[in-house]
């Protein structure tokens, strides 16, 4: 079995915090959740770039600490669907902090992607 070289260190909250909800994904899909987005199908049209697997895999990771609980409902076909746990209701303060931020940092997340770009041309050149 794979052994990381580097064992990852969990002495502060922030490790922790991004061993959760660290994933590219995480933090939409419980935003998702909590809007009442619950069925994969409907959570991989919400996001569309990220590929089914990654998605499923995220959503198992978040089941596995307590995030999200999946409900499988017994019909045919199956009903699969996910809600937030109450540490996963913690989780949206945290969740609406990462978004406000972002949508306030945006403009100038552009402006430096530019920047970087540019001057990425420019030294390969």
């Amino acid at each position: 079995m794979y052994e990381k070289k580097i064992p990852k260190d969990f002495s502060c909250g922030i490790s922790i915090t991004f061993e959760i909800i660290g994933g590219k994904w995480k933090p939409c899909l419980i935003d998702s959740i909590n809007l009442g987005i619950r069925r994969p199908s409907d959570l991989a049209k919400k996001h569309p770039l990220a590929s089914k697997r990654v998605l499923n895999l995220q959503l198992k990771e978040l089941e596995a600490y307590g995030v999200v609980r999946k409900v499988i409902y017994p019909v045919v076909p199956p009903k699969v669907e996910y809600f937030l746990t109450e540490v996963g209701e913690s989780l949206l303060p945290l969740v609406d902090m990462m978004e406000n931020w972002g949508s306030d940092f945006m403009n100038d997340f552009y402006q430096r992607q530019e920047n970087i770009h540019s001057e990425t041309i420019l030294i390969g050149t």
